[in-house]
């Protein structure tokens, strides 16, 4: 990226900077963890003013919402992957984690093995309950050394 644009007086900031990007194929990492690759076809920004929570005022400043074409989820398990076709796709930004611009020039530093849609679901149910297990038996190391008390403190939070 080209650092200069910063010092220019033209430089956009938050949602704006991603004008350039329209058009553009791009990565898109949502914060429920999903991962789209797709084209990005329009935009908006808009006040922040109403209908925010404090975690979207505090911590994203990409308030607004993409639209998405011939957009496809991409689930990694271990080295293996698959592309699930999802077409056009419409976000709201505050569920934005990160935006990058692919570039399909380079090689992969790590090499990945695309499986059936089949496979990558049962691998990605198996790697849940694998992380589900080990979840109840941290919480469970927790309660017993009196970290927490019992119960699960993120379901009783809300």
């Amino acid at each position: 990226m080209d650092l200069s644009i910063v010092n220019n007086d033209y430089y956009l900031s938050g949602m704006a900077a991603l004008i350039g990007d329209i058009d553009k194929q791009l990565m898109v990492m949502l914060r429920d963890g999903r991962t789209l690759i797709a084209f990005l076809r329009s935009l908006d920004q808009f006040g922040r003013d109403k209908g925010y929570d404090e975690w979207s005022i505090r911590y994203c400043f990409l308030v607004g919402n993409l639209v998405l074409h011939q957009a496809f989820e991409r689930i990694c398990i271990g080295h293996q992957y698959a592309d699930i076709p999802r077409g056009l796709f419409v976000i709201r930004g505050e569920n934005v984690l990160f935006i990058g611009e692919l570039d399909f020039h380079q090689p992969l530093r790590v090499p990945l093995i695309e499986v059936t849609i089949e496979e990558i679901l049962k691998l990605q149910k198996e790697d849940i309950e694998k992380k589900g297990r080990i979840e109840k038996l941290r919480q469970k190391a927790m309660i017993e050394h009196g970290l927490v008390g019992e119960g699960n403190p993120i379901e009783e939070h809300y």
